[in-house]
């Protein structure tokens, strides 16, 4: 057989026992030369991911104490904007529990939204119109400024507490 003729018969399929199979050593050089080629560009991409979650996780810890702060500050802020109420008034006013509940409904607020009024939650409202609990003295001028107003103001105080 002629030289021509081994290489005619490899590029067809057929294997003549004059050639060696040099088709899997070729491939595993291929891919040893790929994985020595790959594996510092991997490095550096497993490097930078590392540095990027460093930093993402840096990023959510100042996140969170940033919302721990806004939260004490939310806290030390009050919660409506205060009417001065007299010492004269408040005096002679009363607390009825079902006219709070009454002045409530009249202003078509719900308890969250009432108690956002007051400067204490929902709850705190169903729990006062239940009976459960009572209003604290220190309370009481809230309680008292909130119980002189109409509609309108109340939803224009809820929307500046917003």
């Amino acid at each position: 057989m002629t030289l021509n003729a081994v290489v005619f018969d490899l590029f067809r399929g057929y294997r003549s026992p004059f050639v060696p199979n040099i088709l899997p050593s070729l491939n595993e050089h291929i891919r040893n030369q790929a994985r020595r080629e790959l594996k510092p560009l991997i490095a550096e991409a497993k490097r930078r991911t590392a540095e990027h979650r460093r930093s993402i996780a840096a990023l959510k810890r100042h996140v969170l104490q940033l919302t721990r702060e806004l939260a004490a500050v939310k806290k030390q802020l009050p919660n409506t904007p205060r009417t001065e109420v007299s010492g004269e008034v408040l005096k002679k006013s009363r607390l009825r529990i079902d006219g709070l509940k009454t002045h409530r409904t009249k202003l078509g607020l719900s308890a969250k939204d009432y108690g956002k009024l007051m400067g204490v939650s929902g709850l705190t409202i169903y729990n006062w119109e239940a009976g459960k609990s009572k209003p604290r003295r220190s309370q009481l001028p809230r309680i008292v400024s909130v119980r002189g107003i109409g509609k309108r103001e109340a939803l224009e105080r809820l929307k500046i507490a917003k």
